[in-house]
This record gives C-alpha cells, sequence and structure tokens, in this order.
C-alpha cells in the first residue's frame, strides 16, 4: 500500500515533468505517447547486454506468437527494433503506466531476462492473470544478502512466477531460498551461450589443423605472435597464421611490424584471404576466420586485458590457446582447461605449443571437440523451457 501510493504520487509529478517538459523518452515510460500493440508475450531486458543474450529465445518464441519488447535504454529499444520486432522503453513501476501498457498490450505471459523484481509490476500481472516468468536469471550472494533483509517483499514477487531457468545453480539456490516455488524451477540455461551453442562447427578437416588464428589481439601481443608463429613455421613450414586485431585501425602498426620481419604484407581489407600471414584487418569477419583455423589464440590475454570470451573458438571447434591474463573469464578458461579444451601459455611457451599442435592434428581436434563439449553443457538446452513458455503464452494463468 505504501509502495503504490508513493509510486503514483511521483507518477503525477513525472507526468507534469513529461507535459511541461515534453521529454519524448519519459512519456513512452510513462506510456502517454502511442500505446503498444496487442501482444501475446510481453518481454522485458534491462538493457543491451540481457536483450542481446537472449535473442534467441526471443527470436524462437517471435516466431510463433506476436510479442512486445520493453527495455529501460534507448540503446537497447533500438538495438531490437533493428532486429524487426516492436520495441519501447518499459513503462514505470507506477500505476497509471502499467495499466495503460497492460490496457493496450493484453499479453498472456510477462517474461523477464536474467533480473529486475518490480513490486507492483508483479502484483498487478497476478491480479490480471499474465503468468510470469524469467530466463537465464540471476541472484548473486550479496543481492540475496539485500533481498532476505526485504523478504516481506521479494517472497511474494518470487511466489508468482510459473517458471523460471536460473543461470547458475548458485542463483537458483539462492532464489528457492528466498521464495521461489520448486514447482517453477526449470532447467538451468546459460542465455549468453545460446548463440554460440547455435553454431554449427565445420566438418573436421586437416587443412584447418595447419591454420593458427590469433584473434582479437592488443597492443603489445601482435610481436609476440609473429615471433612464435615464425619460431613455429620453421619447424612446420605449412602453419598459417591469420592475425585479427581487436581494433581494426591498428593494421597499420601490424603491418609495420610484419614488413620489419621481412614478410610480406597480406590485408584482408585488400582482397586477401588465404596467404601464409593474413592480416584480417576487417570487422564483421571472424565467423570466417573461425572456421578456418584449428587453433586459436584468444587475445587480450598475453597482455593484462583480461582476456576475451572463449565461447566463440569453442563453437567452431577450435584448440585454444590463452594468455596468463583472463580475468574476464575466468572461470570459463579453468573449466575448458580442466576438460582438456584449452591450454595456459605465455610468450615462451607460445611458439612450442604451436609446433605441438601442428605436429599433433589429432591432439588438436580433440582440444576443439573437448571445448565444444563444454559449450554444449554449460549452455544447456533450451526445449523444456521454451516448451513451458508456450504453453504459458497460449494460456497465461
Amino acid at each position: 500500500m505504501i509502495y503504490t501510493a508513493t509510486t503514483r504520487l511521483a507518477e503525477a509529478f513525472l507526468r507534469l515533468r513529461a507535459n511541461i517538459g515534453r521529454s519524448e523518452n519519459l512519456r513512452n515510460r510513462l506510456v502517454l505517447d502511442q500505446a503498444p500493440a496487442t501482444a501475446d508475450i510481453w518481454v522485458h531486458g534491462a538493457s543491451v547486454g540481457e536483450l542481446t543474450s537472449g535473442r534467441p529465445m526471443i527470436e524462437a518464441l517471435a516466431s510463433e506468437f506476436s510479442i512486445q519488447v520493453t527495455t529501460n535504454s534507448v540503446t537497447g529499444r533500438d538495438m531490437v527494433a533493428g532486429w524487426g520486432l516492436p520495441a519501447r522503453l518499459a513503462p514505470l513501476d507506477m500505476p497509471g503506466s502499467l495499466n495503460r501498457f497492460l490496457d493496450a498490450a493484453q499479453p498472456r505471459l510477462a517474461l523477464t531476462i536474467e533480473g529486475e523484481f518490480w513490486p507492483l509490476r508483479s502484483r498487478v500481472l497476478a491480479e490480471r492473470g499474465i503468468a510470469q516468468a524469467m530466463i537465464g536469471a540471476r541472484m548473486s550472494e550479496r543481492s540475496a544478502a539485500k533481498w532476505r533483509r526485504l523478504r516481506g517483499v521479494i517472497s511474494p514477487m518470487l511466489g508468482r512466477i510459473a517458471a523460471l531457468s536460473a543461470q547458475d545453480a548458485g542463483s537458483e539456490a539462492r532464489l528457492r531460498c528466498l521464495g521461489l516455488p520448486d514447482a517453477a524451477i526449470l532447467p538451468q540455461l546459460d542465455l549468453k551461450l545460446l548463440s554460440p551453442a547455435q553454431v554449427v562447427p565445420p566438418a573436421d578437416d586437416s587443412a584447418r589443423g595447419l591454420v593458427a588464428l590469433a584473434a582479437s589481439t592488443h597492443e603489445g601481443e601482435d610481436a609476440v605472435i609473429l615471433d612464435s608463429w615464425l619460431a613455429a613455421r620453421a619447424v612446420h613450414p605449412e602453419l598459417r597464421l591469420i592475425l585479427a586485431p581487436r581494433h581494426p585501425q591498428r593494421s597499420d602498426d601490424i603491418a609495420g611490424l610484419i614488413a620489419a620481419r621481412g614478410l610480406d604484407v597480406r590485408r584482408r581489407s585488400e582482397g586477401a584471404e588465404d596467404a601464409p600471414l593474413l592480416l584480417a584487418d576487417t570487422l564483421g569477419e571472424m565467423p570466417r576466420w573461425y572456421a578456418k583455423a584449428g587453433i586459436c589464440l584468444v587475445g587480450g590475454s598475453l597482455t593484462d586485458n583480461g582476456g576475451h570470451t572463449p565461447w566463440e573458438p569453442a563453437a567452431y571447434r577450435c584448440a585454444i590457446l590463452c594468455g596468463p591474463h583472463v580475468s574476464n573469464h575466468a572461470e570459463s578458461y579453468a573449466a575448458l582447461a580442466s576438460a582438456g579444451g584449452a591450454v595456459a601459455i605465455d610468450s615462451e611457451t607460445l611458439p612450442l605449443e604451436l609446433i605441438r599442435l601442428t605436429g599433433d592434428l589429432a591432439a588438436a581436434r580433440t582440444m576443439g571437440h573437448a571445448a565444444r563439449d563444454v559449450l554444449n553443457r554449460r549452455a544447456g538446452d533450451p526445449t523444456a523451457l521454451l516448451a513451458r513458455l508456450r504453453e504459458l503464452a497460449k494460456s497465461g494463468l
């Protein structure tokens, strides 16, 4: 009652502000502009990250149902509109905004990606008989500790959820302790891995084992990689290298490093593709290079940049090499290394690993398959979750 009364007063103030200031975005969030069209499913993701990770699920549902996507950020809204789906800023958790939105959209299912708990939204949806679901749900220990002090707020919200797929076991356990019903729990799903898990890897091919890709390299890494490749090539002359910088604007500097070693500079931006050493200085072509290479050194890990995600090369069954700086994805690299899908290297051991893997193509293939197997396990199977969401989208509560 206190929350509803407070938000009602705040909404009156914001409505006046929106009318005086003519703020288009605020009017959108207050649902004072064009109302949304009717939709079977209301999908909400906080911003770009959540919506991007949830895209495979969103598009799977959109192929069968009408969908209205909302988000808290203009960037997220514009991104989803670029996918060809209806998108707008989310209604504020205020009585008038929510009711105007729901009166127009009339969804049977409200689906939230990863997180966000809004007391009024939860109650109004339940009162209208609109099913509530959450996918890729996250709940850190720190957040759980805060919510435990507000159990009277979080428990009713969790109790109204008809279906929830957590991102990991820890999140699921914490949500259960806070009041999530056992009947609502569905198999865990790591949304961020769904897109790479959908990649169809190329067939095993010995030619791939003779191509090494240095993916998304940063300043300070290229010289080490070039020297390591030259050392490995002295043993295996057939070994090719694709050097793909994270920022193509560095390509002139990298071309200088290549020329300084007496090597031909062949650039993708100038049409080259199958050179012994290719400088892949274009954007948007990384899938092409992953598909060509059997060995992938993930950039940002030889220098202290935290390392980039290993799941893209894993999707293509690349044998993964990484430097010591992988703090951005430490747990992922540890899981891959434990399964035999990745090997940690440094500037001294990189040429040795290139020599080993090029000389033992079966070992490189085994690493690549192990990496892909880890990806498949961790991504999870969305089949059961999609089936439950379809049921709710057809019938509501």
